[in-house]
Formats: structure tokens, sequence, C-alpha cells
């Protein structure tokens, strides 16, 4: 843990801030504290194949795979990099290198753009390739917010939710959130957010006061973009609301964020403070129509 949130916390697109103050209280204060807690949740959620992020994304990059192969009639070489962790984003592209790719197309599972997950992905991959001789014919796919295929895999989600399920007296859209003087800096990722909320809810046949969307994940004391989730389901706990379903559309797979953070902890926000019935809606995953859709979007570039 504490590798990854040196590697995650010290890339300057996360944190834009004077880099000396930073990596003292970075080293000195946050690992020590953070490293053990952030270990503490991923034992809430670990199973027995381990990282559900790894294991999800390792899926959906074996569904992409397939599908490229039926369209295209040959093996269609796809690598999953992680931009944290491992496996390493530079692995992934080291093995498409050595399977002799000259075409290579990046596609970043953030379906809103932001500089700090998108743009650092694009800073790596621009790293990488500035060592290599031979640079290939590169596409970047910077978002993917309003793609229709996207928005209809996540609206069929719901709807085969709530016919399992029933309906929910509100719809909570989380998206992680984003400092505030981000976005006020031109970070797009608050109206590309919004714009997926409204086209959602729109599909959904939803009148304004059935949904709501909110961010989620915050760090620090200074503000970030708002509502925030655990806040909004807080009050809506106060005001004693029989039900909530709530759903990540900002998340490609299932993860810390959306597994302990939205499924566990919030829960019980919204519990403790007085509310009714609590329901995660699973992010898209592995599901066809989300493979389907990820396909799509990068079939134009083969």
């Amino acid at each position: 843990m504490r590798r990854y949130l040196r590697e995650f916390l010290g890339d300057r697109r996360v944190v834009d801030v004077p880099r000396v103050p930073w990596w003292l209280i970075l080293h000195l204060f946050v690992l020590p504290i953070r490293a053990r807690r952030s270990a503490r949740l991923y034992a809430k959620i670990w199973s027995r194949d381990g990282s559900p992020l790894l294991h999800t994304s390792e899926r959906i990059a074996a569904g992409i795979a397939q599908r490229l192969n039926r369209l295209t009639g040959h093996p269609v070489p796809v690598a999953l990099g992680m931009r944290y962790g491992r496996p390493m984003l530079t692995s992934a592209l080291r093995s498409l290198q050595a399977s002799g790719c000259k075409k290579i197309i990046v596609l970043p599972l953030y379906p809103q753009y932001s500089a700090t997950t998108v743009g650092s992905t694009f800073d790596a991959t621009a790293g990488e390739l500035a060592a290599w001789r031979h640079i290939p014919n590169l596409r970047f796919v910077s978002g993917y917010h309003q793609d229709p295929g996207y928005i209809s895999a996540l609206v069929t989600s719901i709807r085969e939710f709530w016919d399992e399920n029933e309906r929910a007296d509100r719809l909570l859209l989380s998206f992680h959130g984003l400092p505030r003087r981000y976005a006020d800096a031109g970070d797009p990722y608050p109206e590309q957010c919004e714009e997926t909320a409204r086209l959602m809810a729109g599909a959904l046949g939803l009148p304004e006061h059935a949904w709501t969307m909110t961010y989620q994940s915050r760090f620090g004391r200074k503000p970030w973009l708002q509502p925030y989730t655990d806040e909004t389901l807080r009050r809506w706990g106060r005001e004693k609301l029989p039900s909530v379903d709530v759903v990540c559309p900002g998340f490609a797979a299932d993860c810390l964020e959306t597994l302990e953070e939205i499924a566990l902890r919030n829960r019980h926000f919204f519990r403790e403070a007085g509310g009714g019935a609590y329901r995660y809606i699973p992010a898209l995953n592995d599901r066809p129509d989300h493979i389907a859709a990820l396909s799509r979007i990068i079939e134009p570039s083969l």
C-alpha cells in the first residue's frame, strides 16, 4: 500500500502543490497513516481472486479481445495496464511492442475526462513511448462520457436491477470527487459528469425530484466538488427517506471506492441517520453490453 500510495499521491496531476513541502507531508504523515488505513479497508473487499478491480479489469480486457477477434477475423492483441501499481502501464505497452504492433489504441477506463486520471494516463503513455526508437501510430481516447453504448449499458443495468428489486424512492448517481480548484482551473470533469447524469436520467424517464448526482472520495480539508455523497446520504437519512439506490457511473469496474466506500460505509451513514432501505447497483464490470460499448469505441481505429 505504501508503494502504491507513494506513486499515486506523488503524481503531479493528482496533487499539484509545491513538491518539497508535499514530499515531507507525504512521507512523514500521509503514508504512515493512510497506508495502514487503506490496507484495513481493502481487507474488507478482498476476494479469493485477490483485488476485485484487477480481476474484473482482466475479464474486461479478455472480453474486448474476444469481441475484436470475432469482428476482424484475426487476433487483436489487448494488454491491460494499471496507471498505478501492477500490472504496470509501461509493461502493457511493451507487450504490444513485442507483439509487433505498429498501431496502438489507448483506452483509459475513465468515462469522464479529468487531468488527474486520463491526463495522467497520457503522461505515462507519452513518457514510455519517448524511450522507443520506433514510435507507433497512436490513438488516445480521452473519454466517452456521452457515448450511446456506455449510456445504454448503464441504463439497462439499472432497469434490470429494478426489475428484480423494484425501484427505490430516490436514485443517487455518485461520481468520484475532484478538488474544486482543479475544476476552476479548467478541468472539464464536472461538466462531463453532469452530462452523463442528465443522459441517464433522461433515458430512464426520471423526473428531477427522483434522482440526484453527488461526488464521493474527497481527501483533505479544502473544498471539493459538491454536493458530497456522504453528506447527502446523511441528510436523506435524517429526512427518513424510505429507500435509495446508489450507482457509480464513473467507475468501469467495482473497486474500493464502490465496494467499501459506497456499498458499506455510506450505507452505514444513511441507515444510522434514520434512512430506510439502501441498495448499491453494481458497476458495469464485464457485462456483455459494457464490453460491446468499449469495443465499439475501439473499432473505428482498427
